[in-house]
């Protein structure tokens, strides 16, 4: 299947600025910061085709464990980085970041450029690497979120760019190698960087580095999609593994439908991918154990349209997009984001909608028992009876998951 990975990658960075920004400040749109100035230093310094591409990429996941190392390593639900009682291990983090994307993928050889993003030039950093010990890739990544985190803190301004030099100037030969930053300021004005600022960020970043769709097996697809699961589902370990679940389900479910390959393979993304959108709901409501209120409802409503609108970023996504989007409407027009009646969902919108329902009555979570697949049954048939699923869809999963817990059982006995 061909697929827009830069596009997929881009949607990825936004979601973990939306978790980052929530459990630990980080400032909105910093990886796609990162990732324009290291795409601008980088063709200064001769770097095109598939290697600005993977540099594009390992920009935007650079911090792709950061909230994974304070809620593992540290045993920490801290809001605020400031309070945490341990000091952050900037080695351990980066060591969880290069394990995360070690399945991603890339086109070229990016082994150690997000393990060593921390290095300093002159081998004080984490892991005591001097600069000509470092990828290329990891010394420029370090270089612009070092200039982002420190710089880049409010409104961008001429008071900005004089920071930004003074940085340089100190930091020069001690923490970022004297290349790099030569090659920052010889393609860096006030004026281009100040433009990190505006709101065209992302289409300046994506004039600069074509996204072109890579041919992917579906073992390298299903690998995209955990990743895209995992920082979906890590924002709150009561969902740690419902993402997974539902695309495990959707690719069966096509499957014992007997939809093509690429059709089961294409549900297993969009499954993957269906909450996206809870990375912008707030964590008290997504944890919450007991019924929302109707204000909250409201609020957790919208992670569906979120996941529609973050999706709409990556291109000939459409199909996908609107399997995992949908799968909160109803046959009868009473669902959400967009209030979809039977004659505007197809057979994929559908069969996302129960299998989404199927999994979360079925997995367990810290505060219930996951339900026996016939108890999940019944209360699919009951909802289809209500005119809200497709009926015989629900018979599909009756019979696709009843076919399976028999298989399970006699292996067991």
């Amino acid at each position: 299947m061909k697929l827009d990975v830069l596009g997929l990658l881009g949607v990825c960075s936004y979601a973990l600025d939306c978790v980052e920004a929530e459990l630990v400040h980080v400032t909105d749109k910093h990886a796609k910061r990162v990732a324009y100035m290291s795409v601008c230093v980088a063709e200064q310094m001769g770097i095109q085709g598939e290697s600005l591409q993977d540099l594009t990429a390992c920009a935007l996941l650079h911090d792709n464990a950061l909230t994974q190392y304070i809620q593992e390593e540290l045993h920490s639900d801290t809001t605020d980085i400031s309070k945490l009682e341990e000091p952050l291990q900037l080695g351990l983090h980066c060591s969880l970041g290069e394990r995360n994307i070690q399945d991603l993928p890339f086109q070229t050889d990016v082994r150690n450029v997000i393990l060593y993003h921390h290095e300093n030039a002159d081998g004080s950093g984490p892991f005591g690497k001097k600069w000509t010990e470092i990828p290329l890739f990891a010394r420029i990544i370090h270089l612009c979120d070092l200039l982002d985190l420190t710089c880049c803190t409010g409104t961008l301004t001429s008071d900005t760019w004089k920071k930004v030099k003074d940085f340089l100037q100190a930091v020069n030969g001690s923490v970022v190698d004297e290349v790099c930053i030569e090659a920052f300021l010889q393609v860096f004005s006030e004026e281009n960087f100040l433009l990190l600022g505006g709101d065209d960020l992302e289409n300046c970043l994506w004039s600069k580095v074509p996204r072109i769709k890579q041919n992917l097996s579906f073992e390298q697809i299903k690998s995209l999609a955990k990743f895209f699961a995992w920082i979906v589902d890590y924002k709150s370990p009561f969902t740690s593994t419902h993402s997974i679940g539902v695309a495990e389900d959707a690719e069966k479910l096509s499957r014992f439908m007997g939809f093509d390959e690429e059709t089961s393979q294409k549900m297993y993304l969009a499954g993957a991918l269906h909450d996206i959108g809870k990375v912008a709901i707030g964590n008290e409501i997504i944890e919450k154990p007991g019924r929302l209120t109707e204000d909250e409802f409201a609020v957790m409503k919208h992670h569906a349209a979120y996941t529609y609108y973050i999706l709409n970023e990556i291109d000939d996504f459409d199909e996908m997009r609107d399997w995992a989007a949908f799968h909160h409407e109803r046959l009868d027009g009473t669902g959400y984001p967009f209030g979809k009646k039977a004659e505007e969902l197809n057979t994929q919108e559908r069969i996302m909608a129960c299998v989404d329902i199927y999994q979360a009555l079925t997995e367990s979570r810290p505060y219930k028992k996951g339900m026996s697949y016939k108890k999940a049954c019944e209360i699919l048939e009951d909802m289809a009876g209500k005119g809200w699923l497709d009926t015989e869809i629900t018979v599909q999963v009756d019979a696709c998951f009843g076919s399976m817990e028999n298989r399970n059982s006699k292996e067991e006995n």
